[in-house]
């Protein structure tokens, strides 16, 4: 309204100060003014339209904005989940190389053991054909088991004539082992001590190991690999209610101890 006001004023100023306006001049007037109206106009869209343009322009950017942040978070906390996960992976890694060392260990520990009683088998083939001596494997170890009615009288604990000779040939092959130990150990059956210098059947068994030792010794093999025990009739490899039962558990065995490194347990599974 003002700016109509103002053209308005500025078309009819002349009349007034003339005091006489022709009709040409009047309508030159007229659309001067209604041109300057239109022009008005125009700007006015013109900068509605501008503004328009420019909030637009500014959500955009403003949602561009919005969604660079999300994504930028996102990646954040993928590359944190990267980490994450790459540091379990490595843990697992890791846990399976010394699960596998520990594998390579345990094999190459078998190996070696069963190398050793391959020879020593070999080696004492000449006594296990005669029935001389058996070689089993009890709870992963092996061992020499000697029938005492060939090294014993009953009741007794001297060798006798074929205990000694066993014994020897027994000690031979003992004598070239490094770094091993063995256990001798005395069993009897079940049956009471009869007409003997021992209280008990565990008396006994230990007088017997203790006397194969003393005679290991004395043919060569090292006292510090040699320990001595007595069991009785209490570690019983068969029933004692048959002849046949007692004579296989009255025995002397001389088991094979193993060493450190070959007590080496097979890792579980995961």
């Amino acid at each position: 309204m003002r700016v109509r006001w103002m053209l308005s004023a500025a078309l009819f100023l002349p009349l007034f100060t003339s005091g006489c306006v022709s009709k040409g001049s009047y309508d030159e007037c007229v659309r001067s003014a209604d041109a300057a109206k239109s022009e008005l106009a125009r700007t006015q869209r013109s900068a509605n339209m501008g503004r328009t343009s420019m909030q637009k322009e500014l959500d955009d950017a403003t949602a561009i904005d919005d969604e660079l942040s999300k994504q930028l978070a996102k990646v954040g906390q993928d590359a944190q989940s990267l980490l994450a996960v790459n540091g379990t992976l490595k843990s697992a890694l890791e846990s399976s190389r010394r699960r596998l060392e520990e594998l390579r260990r345990a094999q190459g520990a078998a190996e070696s053991r069963a190398a050793l009683y391959r020879d020593l088998a070999l080696k004492f083939k000449s006594m296990i054909d005669a029935g001389d001596l058996a070689i089993t494997l009890r709870n992963g170890r092996m061992v020499l088991r000697l029938s005492n009615d060939v090294l014993f009288d009953s009741g007794r604990s001297e060798l006798k004539p074929d205990g000694e000779r066993a014994i020897a040939q027994i000690a031979a092959v003992l004598s070239t082992i490094e770094a091993r130990h063995f256990q001798v150990a005395g069993h009897t059956d079940t049956d009471p001590i009869k007409h003997s210098p021992y209280k008990s059947n565990w008396d006994l068994s230990t007088a017997r190991a203790l006397a194969v030792t003393s005679f290991l010794i004395g043919h060569g093999v090292e006292p510090t690999a040699l320990s001595a025990a007595g069991y009785g009739e209490f570690d019983a490899v068969d029933a004692n209610d048959t002849p046949e039962g007692k004579g296989k558990n009255r025995r002397t065995e001389i088991t094979l101890q193993p060493n450190i490194d070959e007590m080496v347990a097979v890792p579980e599974s995961p």
